[in-house]
């Protein structure tokens, strides 16, 4: 059966009345280049940003990526390091992103955000540019590879929550 194309519409806490296009089903039709190794559903479940991302927008999303999601309590601020899978914090604030440039209009949550909708099926033309950044992130795969037994996940924790923050299963390096 062809893919029909759906119009989501975006109302939560950082945007009103967003709209974007889904043109390919969940997770395929990816540029080849780009390969994550973890879904959106999988990172929620692993535990990525201290449990901060998304709590507002599970309206947008499939109910299932929710299900076993860590998320720090909506509302509180903040986010828990415990949370993460490594129990580390990997991120810098947001305010850090928007200075360097990293955040644009149509995902204000940078480029995790960016993921969620590109696996859902939006293209648009951030998608280089995002994907150039997840590709650059193989340089820390790199490291790990270079100074980490295989089995020790306790080995660079900070760096291995950093890429898996970008899609990447450092748990197989």
């Amino acid at each position: 059966m062809p893919f029909k194309k759906k119009i989501i519409v975006v109302n939560n806490k950082m945007q009103r009345g967003y709209r974007y296009t889904l043109v390919a089903s969940p997770g395929r039709q990816f540029d080849p280049r780009f390969k994550p190794s973890l879904t959106p559903k999988q990172m929620l479940a692993l535990g990525v940003f201290g449990g901060r991302y998304l709590r507002d927008c599970k309206k947008e999303y499939p109910k299932d990526w929710f299900t076993k999601a860590k998320l720090y309590p909506e509302g509180k601020p903040g986010h828990d390091k415990n949370l993460n899978f490594f129990k580390v914090d990997a991120s810098q604030p947001l305010s850090v992103w928007r200075k360097k440039g990293w955040i644009k209009d149509q995902d204000p949550r940078g480029w995790f955000e960016w993921y969620c909708r590109y696996y859902m099926g939006r293209r648009s033309d951030d998608d280089e540019r995002q994907i150039k950044r997840w590709i650059a992130m193989r340089r820390h795969i790199m490291q790990i590879k270079n100074n980490c037994r295989t089995d020790d996940l306790l080995c660079r924790p900070r760096q291995r929550q950093a890429v898996l923050h970008w899609a990447y299963d450092s748990r197989k390096v």
